[in-house]
């Protein structure tokens, strides 16, 4: 399985990690450059990519005033869970094109309603959260099935 911090790197890539609990052994047994700060991070990254599991100490993690620390070139990227990024304060600043763009699977309602700010916006690239959905996938379930139905 490869992590989006090895696809990243192929490319040759500088990659650096922030979460409330890493420390620095971890992001360096993760393979990435220990960020002290959430605000170094978005200060400092040209694709912040989310990666996080959605809990009541999560939920809005990434503000307004993350957002706004980003560069203007900078894309963000959410494919975790949607109510992890204000989803207002997301709309804002790419309305006003203070951030480059966005690319997103997943949104605060789901589906995503056909009159949602969101779906207006030409610096914003959204899917369908399809999550493990791949050829793969039904290739291994299917083989699983069937291996299961032969015992």
């Amino acid at each position: 399985k490869k992590f989006a911090y090895q696809i990243a790197k192929a490319f040759g890539m500088r990659v650096i990690g922030w979460s409330p609990h890493v420390t620095p052994e971890r992001a360096e047994q993760a393979g990435v450059e220990f960020c002290p700060s959430k605000e170094l991070l978005f200060e400092n990254s040209d694709i912040v990519s989310v990666h996080m599991v959605l809990s009541d100490a999560t939920s809005g993690m990434i503000d307004a005033a993350d957002l706004s620390r980003m560069k203007p070139t900078a894309f963000i990227i959410n494919t975790s869970r949607g109510p992890l990024i204000d989803e207002n304060a997301l709309v804002d600043v790419l309305q006003r094109h203070k951030i480059a763009g966005a690319g997103l699977d997943v949104f605060d309602v789901e589906p995503l309603p056909l009159d949602h700010p969101l779906r207006t916006l030409d610096n914003v690239t959204l899917t369908p959260h399809t999550g493990y959905v791949s050829d793969l996938t039904y290739e291994v379930r299917l083989l699983t099935f069937v291996h299961i139905v032969r015992l």
